[in-house]
């Protein structure tokens, strides 16, 4: 099930500044941790659904890579973005 326009709008208002700044990096990185959160579940119920387990993979590395980029470019954000959305222990 992907994420709906309503939800789209409030992930990137609450993390990018604005609905329409798509591309920020804490923008991305919310959406894609919503969405991971989605196939997990759905990978749950369905274990042997081998190609939403690719694809969660994919997810996840893409979003490790771009939180490598704001670490390594804005170390308070990066900090603040993990607290928020409860990525690390």
């Amino acid at each position: 099930m992907p994420i709906t326009k309503e939800r789209n709008v409030a992930i990137f208002t609450e993390f990018g500044g604005k609905a329409t700044n798509t591309g920020s990096i804490e923008g991305q990185v919310a959406q894609l941790t919503e969405r991971i959160a989605q196939v997990s579940a759905h990978l749950k119920e369905n274990k042997k659904d081998f190609s939403s387990h690719r694809g969660i993979m994919q997810l996840v590395g893409k979003r490790k890579r771009l939180l490598a980029y704001l670490q390594k470019h804005n170390l308070e954000g990066y900090r603040a973005l993990i607290e928020k959305l409860g990525l690390r222990k």
